[in-house]
């Protein structure tokens, strides 16, 4: 018995480093994944590759934050932010140089009960009909930004912003984004690694429900073996 029980520590133990392994080294960006995925789906249909702007990221980001009590039973955000709170709030928030804010030419926006993949939060969230997929192919569009952002024990919200802007000339951030206090959520373009805690979470889940599953096999084959 005592055997079996020094096996369970050292097995429980043992996952549990695991886990925190593989969550330490995560440094990926799920909304920088779905500005490839945005990329890839104009690309295919002959139009052209939408810049990755950090400064829309930010603001993407922003906007959730202003919104993130507003997900209604359709997944839809009832929230619509007016121009000035661009300009005025979501803009000096991120450090956004003022003279260098361009035209938002779209917007789409979408909410889910639990943390989709970004493959997955592109399909069913953001891009569910026609009216978003036209925004999503929209030519006048030159540059892209996502945010999203896991409420504490509330849905995940996703924020795609589009422009019109230049290159690297537009929605240009002061000090390169390098004053931006990124305490919960995360955009595209950004060096910092999402911090939103979804992704430990669901890798920690996987791997402790798996850890599980082993565990009760190996009672299991301990109950047919001889004490």
């Amino acid at each position: 018995m005592s055997k079996k029980l020094c096996f369970f520590w050292w097995f429980l133990l043992s996952h549990l480093f695991l886990a925190a392994l593989v969550c330490s080294n995560y440094h990926g960006n799920p909304a920088t994944d779905l500005v490839n995925i945005i990329n890839n789906n104009r690309t295919s249909h002959k139009l052209r590759k939408l810049n990755d702007s950090p400064g829309l990221g930010c603001m993407a980001l922003q906007y959730i934050k202003l919104c993130e009590a507003n997900c209604t039973n359709d997944h839809t955000v009832n929230c619509k932010p007016s121009e000035d709170d661009f300009t005025e709030v979501f803009a000096p928030n991120c450090g956004v140089e003022l003279p260098t804010f361009s035209t938002i030419t779209g917007r789409i926006v979408g909410c889910q009960s639990k943390y989709l993949e970004p493959s997955q939060a592109f399909e069913h969230v953001l891009v569910r009909d026609n009216h978003d997929l036209s925004i999503l192919r929209n030519k006048s569009h030159s540059e892209v930004g996502v945010g999203m952002l896991g409420v504490h024990k509330g849905p995940f919200f996703w924020c795609v912003l589009f422009s019109n802007g230049k290159t690297n000339s537009t929605f240009v951030l002061e000090n390169r984004g390098l004053g931006i206090v990124q305490r919960k959520g995360c955009y595209s373009g950004s060096s910092v690694p999402c911090n939103a805690g979804h992704k430990s979470a669901v890798i920690v889940s996987k791997v402790m429900t798996l850890s599980f599953v082993v565990y009760l096999l190996q009672e299991l084959l301990y109950s047919f073996l001889p004490m």
